[in-house]
């Protein structure tokens, strides 16, 4: 399962991330809004 976290504070972001990581899951992380809509509209994604 692909999946992509939106969050600005950096250290919840990396902490949702290694823990959704090492459960197995692909993660990509967006640190803004901005950046979370770019890689949602160019990549498929199961859980944004």
């Amino acid at each position: 399962m692909k999946i992509l976290i939106v969050e600005d504070e950096i250290k919840t972001g990396e902490y949702l991330s290694k823990g959704l990581t090492e459960a197995g899951f692909v993660v990509d992380h967006a640190d803004n809004g901005l950046t979370g809509y770019h890689l949602a509209m160019t990549a498929e994604y199961d859980l944004v």
